[in-house]
């Protein structure tokens, strides 16, 4: 399997992303919505964003680790958050928690401010859904 970061010339210079990858071979990984919700199914970090998101990261990699991969498999990755200005405001605590799960693996990312999460009323604040290219068994 090849994975190939695809940063043209023609697109702005990323910063923390990739504008695109293409794999060949492999399999692919669909990674559904994940909340800082714990085995128990409750949400950790109540309140606070930086928390969450070492949650999130935390079940993306028990989930592709699952299937035989790690977090540099992935892709891409769709984050939902509720407060932009919070994310911003904690960016610098949040881009610690991606290098302490992801090192300088940078997928393709969208970052998308939403009104509601599915499970916002039980205090998530932040979903991450992806896709993973995995080796070939």
């Amino acid at each position: 399997m090849e994975k190939i970061v695809c940063n043209p010339a023609g697109l702005k210079k990323p910063l923390g992303f990739s504008h695109g990858y293409e794999v060949i071979g492999g399999r692919l990984l669909f990674l559904s919505g994940q909340v800082a919700a714990d085995k128990e199914g409750n949400i950790v970090g109540r309140g606070d964003i930086v928390a969450q998101f070492r949650q999130v990261c935390e079940n993306l990699k028990i989930l592709v680790e699952d299937r035989g991969g790690t977090l540099q498999d992935v892709v891409k990755l769709t984050i939902y958050i509720l407060d932009r200005d919070d994310y911003r405001a904690k960016g610098k605590a949040i881009g610690q928690v991606y290098r302490d799960y992801f090192g300088r693996h940078y997928p393709s990312m969208s970052l998308v401010e939403v009104k509601g999460l599915f499970d916002g009323a039980a205090g998530a604040m932040i979903e991450v859904e992806g896709i993973a290219a995995l080796p070939e068994d």
